[in-house]
């Protein structure tokens, strides 16, 4: 298994990952294959399982309190209908969340207060649809003592964020989402990497024949580390979970985004993720 992992990415990896010594994996809205997605649950069972990183989704009620939801409304995952914004957060505490089966739990919807603590001194907390709530995130990682456990991302370019949030963006743990197939992706990467060194870089892609893929060195020589999504195949051009678990294809799966230089993996299949990143000694 050593030698064809070896194999699968190439030497450049070998190194960068000898370098960096650790693969950190990241839970795509917790571990919702055992708890509903996006509840305290399912970040508990993901630190549980002994991930690096949750990733939960940010939307704000009525009276102003982050809470976690992935969708524009609570219709599709809890029992309830509407916007979160229709509500106040004392509103929203009456619906329960559904698990994958579609079954109402006990579970309510979270604030990101909550998730917070849950991770606080375990895991980093992974802001997805944040960049409308920087301000009032900033706030609750202050309170609850997080601020460096969780990594901001937003997909505009560097000159509208800095036009939104100007000096915060130098206050928080930052990354960027560059879409590959986008018109001016290279140019839109460069000015974050010159401009703010960011935590990380994510990367998505429908095609992987993007230049910036061959050369990932061009990235990380800034300090800054490479993500790439295993979960769906429209974000890594079909290098998924899927491929690795039911197609039994590592190579082209994990493999092939490791020899990428990526360190950051977000994943739906964490469990199985970690068993092949410990059984390769890159993870603890």
């Amino acid at each position: 298994m050593k030698r064809f992992f070896l194999t699968g990415i190439g030497i450049i990896g070998v190194i960068q990952l000898l370098l960096a010594q650790s693969v950190q994996v990241i839970a795509h809205r917790g571990d919702w294959r055992d708890a509903p997605e996006n509840s305290v649950l399912a970040v508990k069972e993901a630190i549980a399982l002994g991930v690096d990183m949750v990733e939960v989704d940010l939307q704000m009620t009525k009276d102003s309190v982050v809470v976690i939801m992935h969708d524009g409304t609570i219709d599709r995952t809890t029992d309830g209908k509407g916007k979160p914004s229709d509500y106040t957060f004392a509103e929203l505490r009456r619906f329960h969340l559904k698990n994958g089966l579609g079954r109402v739990t006990p579970h309510m919807i979270p604030t990101l207060e909550e998730i917070m603590l849950a991770a606080r001194g375990k895991v980093w907390v992974n802001l997805d649809k944040s960049f409308n709530y920087y301000r009032e995130a900033y706030a609750v990682l202050r309170k609850t003592g997080t601020l460096n456990q969780a990594l901001f991302k937003t997909d505009v370019p560097y000159g509208e964020a800095y036009a939104r949030y100007g000096h915060l963006l130098d206050s928080i743990l930052f990354m960027p989402v560059i879409n590959l197939d986008r018109p001016g992706a290279k140019e839109i990467l460069d000015e974050y990497l010159v401009k703010l060194k960011p935590y990380a870089t994510e990367l998505n892609f429908t095609s992987d024949t993007s230049a910036i893929l061959k050369h990932p060195e061009e990235i990380t020589k800034w300090g800054t580390k490479i993500w790439i999504n295993s979960l769906w195949a429209s974000l890594n051009a079909g290098h998924d979970d899927d491929t690795a678990v039911d197609g039994d294809d590592i190579k082209d799966s994990w493999g092939w985004i490791l020899g990428r230089g990526a360190t950051l993996i977000q994943t739906d299949r964490p469990r199985e993720l970690l068993a092949y990143l410990r059984k390769e000694k890159l993870h603890k």
